[in-house]
């Protein structure tokens, strides 16, 4: 079952239990997917890899709010991206945490012989690529940085 069938089946239950969070969620999930079918060039069809690239922007477009909405006092919106990024993690595979991203990226630094902040677009480079899906951007971003000023 795709992704857009799970979020329909589940939006059925949302429904059903009056879950408003949820299913705020679950229409935003279902808008986004739409979207993309109906990208020039898209066929109608999205692939797996798609689905999780979409996912993965939503959720960053939620903890950048969320910081704002925090920053503001906003608890109420806090709340909400909360709500909805709890949702959208269901579909994303397990992220790493903070040790695993390290051990990574420690392993591409060594391969890569990488010295100094100068290395960095190179170390980025190849993160980025292995650890997508996987891992924020930003928080891969500040561990690489950190490593290599060390």
């Amino acid at each position: 079952m795709g992704l857009e069938e799970k979020i329909m089946a589940e939006m059925k239950d949302a429904m059903r239990s009056k879950n408003e969070g949820v299913l705020r969620a679950l229409r935003a999930i279902k808008a986004e997917i739409i979207k993309a079918k109906t990208d020039p060039g898209a066929g109608g069809e999205i692939n797996e890899s798609t689905e999780q690239k979409l996912l993965l922007k939503m959720m960053k477009q939620r903890r950048d709010s969320l910081e704002i909405f925090e920053k503001q006092c906003r608890n109420d919106l806090a709340e909400k991206e909360k709500e909805e990024m709890a949702v959208i993690e269901r579909y994303l595979p397990k992220q790493l945490d903070e040790r695993e991203i390290k051990e990574a990226v420690l392993k591409i630094i060594v391969e890569t012989d990488a010295v100094s902040p100068a290395d960095l677009g190179k170390v980025m480079g190849i993160a980025s690529k292995r650890l997508a899906g996987l891992a924020d951007g930003k928080t891969i971003s500040t561990i690489v940085k950190e490593l290599l000023t060390a």
